[in-house]
């Protein structure tokens, strides 16, 4: 993992000290909170429905553990003793005092954390596929260019106050666990016959108000050529991005009035631009600056612990659950002697993303122990423990049971997606974390669950679409209609490399309706599917999204 230098760790503490100085002044009342917004926006800081909200950057979701151990003790301290991970990989902390802000940046300093551009018009976060470096179908790690983004983006000059705000995702995987094609820019590594592997890039994708599915802008760009690429595009909309109207601020406004063909040439000619008047330092990446950042993510030293078969198979026969979760949470790793676990953080009726400072305080130690000093944070608001050698899957199944993180049910009806809605969020119109609960209680049954098989539902608290819901196998919108909580349904949507949007049901419904309308959507689903392998998504395009609409609007 990348290690903040010396640069690093000045730039950090200073934009710390400077952002003290700035809420001494508001809490002496120098500053109104007018003039204090845009100040705190630069630091991650929010004014939501009942406290200040902080939400920590976590880059290319990576952390160590000595920094989640450090969330942890920030939630204890200044929170109320737990934290929300978001669908961008950060972390949020909902219940904060404005007086205690400097001392919590000051604690995330130490530990080479910040909350710098994780809010504002700016290049938000990176974010990356959470088994990157560990997944045993990626071309190559996408992580060294997430790292040299973020360098490269953090408090540049040109583009701190772009139209809207930006954001970045990058996959080295063919299979895409990025949501790469619903960002301003995705990457998607692709390998070329001559030119080896190279970025597939996308361009004028999200979701929102107005939902797009990002457009290809260069089928394979060299690695060398990155930076510069993404600087003419980022110049490109910072030029024509519409500034009159922040609803057709964002790029994918800009490449769907223009035409992705108009809208590459102008991409072009800027990119031969910088190229022909920069220098080298600037733009081009080379070898040496690679190698510089690439040792930062080699391999760790895999060792060659099997797996003790007698005890994994006895605990298979023991314990139910531990059978869903190596069924459910696990996934193929380079090295054949090690896994990728998933913890999730979707407890049966309990919010999603949340992680308490103990349950915390426990990944950490088992990322210490275990798996190599690693831990991601997906961007589906679980943990992800992506080196853990199979001989030490049964312990540390079994220390995640004992603190209730060894629920089985990644990728399952219960590993529900969710903003945090109207509970904390000031934009919000009607609360997502509620439903989000009755429907994991409801489908709490793991054979039930394990019948029904891979199903993604997505539910959102207003139209930002904060938790993806048009791209949820089921979205679930809510909205305020007539001073009351409405929700609509969305069928059909796909965030991997095939995304498609999902398809409106109609007029929305209460929320006392909503959990009986997922009841019969799914009860339809299982009489229509060919066999017990065709997944929801599979039986949707087949049936077609229309078949499932008037489901919803059954009497129960």
């Amino acid at each position: 993992m990348y290690r903040y230098d010396e640069f690093d760790e000045n730039f950090v503490r200073e934009r710390a000290s400077r952002f003290r100085e700035q809420v001494q002044r508001r809490l002496s009342g120098a500053l109104t909170e007018d003039e204090f917004k845009p100040l705190r926006l630069q630091n991650g800081l929010y004014l939501q429905l009942h406290a200040y909200m902080l939400r920590v950057a976590v880059p290319y979701g990576s952390l160590r553990g000595d920094q989640l151990r450090q969330l942890a003790m920030i939630s204890e301290r200044w929170d109320r003793g737990y934290g929300h991970f978001t669908t961008r990989q950060n972390i949020q902390f909902n219940w904060l005092g404005l007086e205690d802000v400097p001392d919590i940046l000051d604690a995330l300093a130490e530990v080479g954390m910040h909350a710098i551009q994780t809010s504002g018009n700016c290049i938000r976060n990176v974010t990356a596929d959470h088994f990157a470096g560990a997944a045993d179908d990626e071309i190559e790690d996408p992580r060294p260019t997430a790292e040299l983004l973020r360098q490269w983006s953090t408090d540049h000059p040109e583009f701190a106050y772009l139209p809207r705000k930006f954001k970045i995702a990058i996959t080295g995987s063919p299979n895409d666990r990025a949501v790469t094609r619903a960002h301003d820019i995705g990457l998607r590594m692709v390998r070329h016959e001559s030119k080896g592997p190279c970025y597939e890039v996308i361009v004028g994708g999200g979701l929102g108000r107005t939902p797009v599915i990002g457009k290809v802008l260069h089928e394979a760009l060299p690695k060398s050529e990155l930076l510069a690429y993404v600087e003419a595009i980022l110049r490109v909309y910072n030029l024509a991005g519409r500034r009159d109207n922040k609803y057709k601020a964002r790029i994918k406004i800009l490449v769907n009035a223009m035409g992705i063909d108009a809208f590459r040439a102008d991409v072009e000619k800027e990119f031969q631009a910088i190229t022909a008047h920069s220098n080298d330092a600037d733009f081009s990446l080379n070898s040496d600056e690679l190698e510089r950042i690439e040792r930062y993510f080699a391999k760790p030293s895999f060792m060659s612990l099997p797996l003790d078969k007698q005890v994994h198979t006895d605990l298979l026969k023991a314990d139910l659950n531990y059978a869903q979760f190596c069924k459910h949470n696990l996934a193929s790793h380079q090295n054949d002697d090690y896994t990728i676990v998933t913890i999730s953080l979707k407890p049966v009726g309990e919010a999603p993303g949340d992680a308490s400072a103990e349950q915390m305080r426990v990944v950490a130690d088992l990322a210490e122990s275990y798996a190599h000093d690693e831990i991601r944070v997906s961007h589906e608001q679980n943990l992800v423990l992506p080196h853990v050698p199979k001989a030490h899957l049964v312990a540390v199944y079994q220390k995640l049971a004992e603190h209730g993180l060894a629920s089985a049910n990644v990728g399952l009806i219960s590993d529900i997606i969710a903003c945090p809605g109207m509970d904390y969020c000031a934009l919000a119109t009607a609360r997502s974390i509620p439903v989000a609960q009755e429907i994991s209680t409801r489908f709490s049954d793991a054979e039930e669950a394990d019948n029904i098989g891979p199903l993604k539902i997505k539910i959102s608290g207003c139209i930002n679409a904060c938790a993806h819901h048009h791209v949820g196998h089921i979205g679930i919108l809510g909205l305020e209609k007539g001073g009351r909580e409405s929700y609509q349904f969305t069928f059909g949507g796909d965030h991997t490399e095939t995304m498609q949007l999902g398809e409106r049901a109609g007029p929305g419904i209460d929320a006392d309706q909503v959990v009986p309308a997922v009841e019969r959507v799914v009860k339809f689903y299982l009489t229509k599917r060919t066999d017990d392998n065709e997944t929801f998504l599979e039986t949707c395009n087949r049936i077609g999204s229309d078949s499932f609409k008037s489901v919803i609007y059954e009497q129960s």
